[in-house]
């Protein structure tokens, strides 16, 4: 798979999240249903000053322990953080250098065969912070960037 490095700066966001691992059989669920609240409870409209219209799927603090548990967001990058819509949290994706990766086509489909790709790749990976950012919004025909965290 081809990728870019970039150097990335930090990143606001606000937006929904749990806590899961690749491991658990529920995974695919606890993300899918975080991405239907995000867009069928008015979450993704009610928050203010986004950066631009972009939804992100965000995997964070992974934690060393036995489960290799991580926090996953659906979100939107902001400006600034002035109020939380009910149920939201804030947080950041941190600055640094990613490998960026472009992935094409049906949208679940796309992004579920780069990951399983992904975990073949010898990549310095820093496990920090990886992310989706979704170009549009079209499921058969997206395009989604995605950036994963290197050392």
């Amino acid at each position: 798979m081809n990728y870019e490095v970039v150097n990335l700066e930090e990143k606001k966001i606000i937006g929904l999240s749990a806590r899961t691992n690749n491991a658990a059989p529920d995974m695919g669920q606890v993300i899918g249903e975080l991405w239907q609240r995000f867009y069928t409870k008015g979450i993704y409209e009610s928050i203010a000053n986004k950066s631009n219209d972009k939804a992100l799927g965000v995997y964070t603090n992974y934690v060393n322990d036995e489960k290799n548990d991580y926090t996953v967001l659906v979100a939107c990058e902001v400006s600034e953080v002035e109020t939380l819509p009910k149920g939201t949290v804030d947080a950041m994706i941190p600055a640094g250098k990613y490998a960026k990766f472009i992935v094409k086509g049906h949208m679940q489909r796309a992004v579920a065969e780069f990951w399983q790709r992904l975990w073949n790749m010898d990549l310095p990976r820093s496990f920090v912070s990886d992310f989706e950012e979704y170009q549009n919004g079209d499921v058969e025909d997206a395009e989604i960037h995605i950036y994963i965290g290197l050392k």
